[in-house]
């Protein structure tokens, strides 16, 4: 399932609000977690301005969080300090409140929707399958509005999606979690808070186990965001790894235990930085992601 968003190149940042113009592109960012929410504030700056800016309708969806109250208000006091014209809060606690209409008229009227931190079963427990996700996924590859994942948000952006697992080890089946995301960026399966959990294992095998998609193990304060068919920018101050393995010519995970460790040969890592573009289409990094 191809993205198809509105092609254009991408400002350099400017790092005071009052100077940002809003950029008419809308992306889809995928944020590893942690992204600066005090000083500069890049990322949730960037999201911000590809919402509208000053004319921002922004959807925060809290649902993965345990406590969305707090959760929300933190990021509702960001976008309202940013200078957005209006924010909604999807508090939804149970999936009989996802088939409420009012939800569907919100989303159809912003221009951006945020989803935040938790637990990514959670989310997808609540949200995955409702017509509410379906309008989200639609309106969001369409490049109809701004729509960014934070932590387990960004877990879920893969129809494949790492439910949990454990770092430390070899890689092998045992050592992560696979369950179905919300399919926003259906050909990658991302794993968040990468270097700084010490999840390339995982990452890892989960690609052995899903050798038709592209890993990103995303790390903290850093973003992939896609506003093209199949490139990404990175933004933040870490890296992103890329696991690619279409040019695997071996592997013994069909043949082996569960927790028998994986052998791939020819598997393609990547780690971008700030700036660098990549074209997961054709596996290889860009000039430029426009």
């Amino acid at each position: 399932m191809a993205l198809s968003f509105i092609m254009q190149q991408l400002e350099a940042p400017i790092p005071e609000q009052q100077d940002m113009v809003p950029v008419d592109t809308n992306a889809i960012l995928v944020i590893g977690g942690a992204e600066d929410k005090v000083h500069g504030r890049e990322i949730l700056h960037t999201f911000f301005q590809r919402a509208g800016g000053r004319g921002a309708v922004i959807s925060i969806i809290p649902c993965a969080s345990r406590d969305p109250l707090a959760i929300s208000q933190r990021y509702q006091h960001i976008f309202e300090e940013m200078g957005a014209q209006a924010i909604h809060v999807m508090d939804i606690r149970d999936r009989s409140q996802s088939e409420d209409p009012a939800w569907k008229t919100i989303l159809e009227d912003c221009s951006g929707v945020f989803m935040t931190g938790g637990d990514q079963v959670r989310l997808c427990g609540l949200l995955a399958d409702t017509p509410l996700i379906d309008m989200l996924r639609q309106r969001a590859q369409l490049g109809a509005i701004a729509l960014a994942g934070t932590s387990a948000g960004a877990a879920v952006m893969g129809h494949h999606m790492i439910a949990g697992g454990g770092s430390g080890e070899s890689p092998n089946r045992s050592l992560v979690d696979m369950a179905t995301g919300l399919g926003i960026l259906p050909e990658i399966i991302v794993d968040q808070h990468f270097h700084n959990r010490n999840r390339m294992a995982r990452l890892m095998s989960a690609i052995s186990m899903q050798p038709d998609r592209i890993g990103l193990g995303i790390d903290e304060d850093t973003c992939a965001m896609f506003e093209s068919d199949g490139a990404f920018k990175v933004i933040g101050k870490g890296t992103i790894t890329v696991i690619d393995p279409r040019r695997v010519i071996h592997t013994n995970e069909p043949d082996i235990g569960a927790t028998d460790p994986i052998s791939l040969h020819g598997l393609q890592v990547h780690l971008l930085t700030h700036g660098d573009c990549f074209d997961i289409h054709h596996g290889q990094v860009a000039s430029s992601c426009s």
